[in-house]
C-alpha cells in the first residue's frame, strides 16, 4: 500500500514538474507573441541554463536572437543551435532552427537540406517542426515563401493542431508573395483556433495599410479590433504610433504611450520619446532628450539621428552634421533609412567641397528605396543643387539618373536631361537622351530640333551636314501643329539657309527655305534680312558667301529656344 502511494505522488510530482516546464515555456512564446523580445529571452535563458538540453527552450531562445530586426544576433543563434545539436544530433526542432540561421546567412541549400531532414526525423507530423520552418522561410530574405505555404499548410492539416501562430505564419507567407486574400484567410484560420488572438486582426489590418490612405477605415477597423481582443498587445500600437507620425501628432503621441506601457523597459524607449518631442516641433527640446538618451551606459545609437534631424530644422548644419556622422559611425546599416542618407546629403550640400560625398548618400537612399517617389525627391536634391550652381553637366547627371529611376520618364524628365547636357557643351551625351525623347515621343518635333542643334555644335562649320536629318524632322513633324512647334520649325529653316547659302551654294534652295519659313512667321527680321541678302548674291561654284547674316555664320545659337513647348 504505502508503495502504491509513493508511487502515486511520484507520479504527481513528475507530472507537476512538466506542467511548470510546459507553462514556462508556454510563458515565454507569449513574451515573443507580444514582440518583448528580452523578457521571453530572460524566460529561455533560464530555462536553458537549468537544462542545457531543453531542446524546446534551445529553439525558442534561438528565436530571440533572430526574431527582432534591430539587435538581430546570428551568431548568438548560430553557436546556440549548433552547440545544442552536438549532444541532440537527430533532433527535428534543432535542425529547423539552424537552417533558419543558414538561410540567414544566404545559405539556400543547406538551408533546405536541414528543412528536409527535419521533416523526415519527424516523418512530416510534427505541427511545430513544420511551423518553425514556414517561419524561416518567411522571415528570411532569400526564404521561399512557396515553400513556407507547403509546409505551413500540411502542418494546419494535422490532426489536433490548435496552434494558431501556424495559420499567422501561413498569411504571412501569402504576404510576401503579394497574396492578399489567401493571406487574410490564413489570418482568419487563426481566429477560428483562437477567437481572442490580436495577431491576427492586427495581420489583417496590415494588409489594408499597405494599400494607402483610401483603405484607413477598413485597416482601422481591424487595429482596433486587436485592440479590443487583448489591450495589451504592444505591436498595434506601435504601428499606429509610427502610422500616424507625420499626420497626426496628438495620436501617434497617444498611441505611443500605450506602446511604452505595453513592452520592455528597453533604452529605445527613451528615443521613441525624443523622436515624438521632433514630432511636435519642439527641436530644442528633441536635442535635449537625445541627449539624455545618449547618456545612459546602454544607449540606442538612433537618438544620433533624432539629434541631427532636430539640429537640421535648427538650421545648425555644423552641429546636424556631426550628430550624422557620429550615428552612421556608430549604427548598424541595417537601422539606417533612406531618409537619414537623403537628409544627411541636404545638410552636406551646405558645406563647399561636399557635394561628392553628398551624392554618394543620395545614391545609397535610392538604392535603399522602394517608392518610386522618393527616389525621384532624393535626385532633385542634387538637381537643384547643380542647378543653381550652373554645373549644367553635374545636373544632368542626375537628372539622367532621374530617367532611370522612373518607371515612365516624361518629355519633362528627357528634357532636364537633355538640354543640361546640351548646354554644358556635352553633346553625345545630350543626342542620347533625346534619342530616348525621340523614340518615346516620334510625334514631339522638339526633340529631333535639340538633336539637330547638339549635332550642329558639334559640326559646327556644317561641313558634314551632320545636323540635317534631325533638322529635316523636326520641319516635317512640327508641320502638324505650326503654333506649338514655330521655335523648332523656324530654328530648323533658319540652319537650312545657312546650310543651302554656305556649303551647298544653292541660292534657289536659300530663297525657298526662306520663303517656306516666312509662312511659319512673315515678320521674322532675321529670315527678311536673310532673304534679302541672298536675293542679291550671285552663287555658284565661284559665288561669295553671304556676310553678317546668321545665315552666313552657320553656327548653332546658345538660346534656349524651344523652352515654352518642352512641358509635356
Amino acid at each position: 500500500m504505502n508503495r502504491i502511494k509513493t508511487g502515486f505522488f511520484l507520479l504527481a510530482a513528475l507530472f507537476a514538474t512538466s506542467f511548470l516546464k510546459a507553462q514556462t515555456i508556454e510563458e515565454g512564446k507569449k513574451f515573443l507573441y507580444y514582440e518583448r523580445y528580452k523578457s521571453a529571452k530572460d524566460v529561455f535563458e533560464k530555462l536553458v541554463a537549468a537544462n542545457p538540453n531543453n531542446v524546446d527552450a534551445v529553439y525558442w531562445l534561438g528565436q530571440t536572437h533572430l526574431a527582432p530586426e534591430e539587435g538581430r544576433n546570428l551568431a548568438a543563434a548560430k553557436d546556440l543551435y549548433q552547440k545544442t545539436l552536438g549532444a541532440n544530433s537527430a533532433n527535428p526542432l534543432l535542425l529547423a532552427g539552424i537552417g533558419h540561421v543558414e538561410l540567414m546567412e544566404g545559405k539556400t541549400q543547406d538551408a533546405r537540406n536541414r528543412f528536409e531532414t527535419a521533416i523526415s526525423l519527424s516523418q512530416g507530423k510534427s505541427a511545430p517542426v513544420l511551423n518553425a520552418i514556414g517561419l524561416a522561410n518567411v522571415m528570411a530574405k532569400d526564404g521561399d515563401a512557396n515553400y513556407a505555404i507547403d509546409k505551413l499548410k500540411q502542418a494546419t492539416a494535422i490532426k489536433k493542431m490548435t496552434d494558431p501562430d501556424v495559420f499567422v505564419n501561413l498569411g504571412d507567407a501569402y504576404k510576401k508573395i503579394g497574396e492578399g486574400g489567401p493571406a487574410q484567410s490564413a489570418y482568419e484560420g487563426a481566429l477560428a483556433l483562437n477567437p481572442k488572438y490580436a495577431r491576427a486582426p492586427y495581420r489583417i489590418g496590415k494588409i489594408y495599410q499597405t494599400q494607402g490612405i483610401a483603405q484607413k477605415e477598413i485597416y482601422m477597423k481591424y487595429f482596433n479590433d486587436a485592440i479590443n481582443m487583448d489591450a495589451a498587445y504592444a505591436p498595434v500600437y506601435e504601428n499606429l504610433y509610427q502610422l500616424l507620425y507625420n499626420t497626426d501628432v496628438t495620436q501617434s503621441a497617444d498611441y505611443l504611450e500605450k506602446y511604452l506601457a505595453n513592452t520592455d523597459d528597453d533604452p529605445k524607449n527613451c528615443y521613441y520619446r525624443a523622436s515624438m518631442k521632433y514630432a511636435q516641433g519642439l527641436f530644442a527640446d528633441a536635442v535635449s532628450k537625445a541627449n539624455e538618451c545618449l547618456a545612459a551606459p546602454d544607449a540606442y545609437v538612433k537618438s544620433n539621428g533624432i539629434k541631427a534631424y532636430a539640429y537640421n530644422k535648427l538650421g545648425d548644419s555644423t552641429n546636424a552634421r556631426a550628430a550624422f556622422e557620429n550615428y552612421f559611425a556608430k549604427a548598424d546599416p541595417a537601422i539606417i533609412g533612406a531618409g537619414d542618407y537623403s537628409t544627411y546629403a541636404a545638410v552636406l550640400l551646405k558645406f563647399a567641397g561636399s557635394e561628392a560625398q553628398a551624392g554618394n548618400y543620395i545614391d545609397k537612399a535610392v538604392a535603399l528605396d522602394s517608392i518610386e517617389a522618393n527616389k525621384i525627391n532624393y535626385i532633385k536634391t542634387m538637381t537643384a543643387h547643380y542647378e543653381a550652381k550652373k554645373d549644367y553637366k553635374q545636373a544632368a547627371d542626375w537628372y539622367s539618373k532621374l530617367v532611370t529611376v522612373k518607371k515612365n520618364p516624361g518629355k519633362t524628365d528627357l528634357y532636364n536631361a537633355g538640354y543640361n547636357y546640351y548646354r554644358s557643351g556635352a553633346y553625345e551625351s545630350a543626342i542620347a537622351q533625346f534619342d530616348i525623347y525621340s523614340q518615346k515621343f516620334p510625334d514631339d518635333a522638339f526633340s529631333f530640333y535639340m538633336k539637330g542643334k547638339a549635332k550642329w555644335a558639334i559640326d559646327s562649320t556644317m561641313s558634314q551636314g551632320l545636323a540635317n536629318a534631325d533638322f529635316e524632322k523636326a520641319i516635317q513633324v512640327g508641320q502638324a501643329d505650326k503654333v506649338k512647334y514655330k521655335n523648332q520649325v523656324m530654328g530648323s529653316y533658319k540652319y537650312f539657309i545657312a546650310y543651302a547659302a554656305n556649303i551647298q551654294k544653292d541660292k534657289a534652295a536659300a530663297l525657298a527655305y526662306c520663303d517656306s519659313a516666312l509662312l511659319v512667321d512673315p515678320t521674322d527680321a532675321e529670315i527678311l534680312a536673310n532673304k534679302d541678302v541672298i536675293s542679291k548674291m550671285k552663287m555658284g561654284p565661284a559665288g561669295t558667301k553671304p556676310s553678317g547674316t546668321a545665315a552666313a555664320t552657320g553656327k548653332p545659337t546658345g538660346q534656349k529656344e524651344a523652352s515654352g513647348n518642352r512641358k509635356p
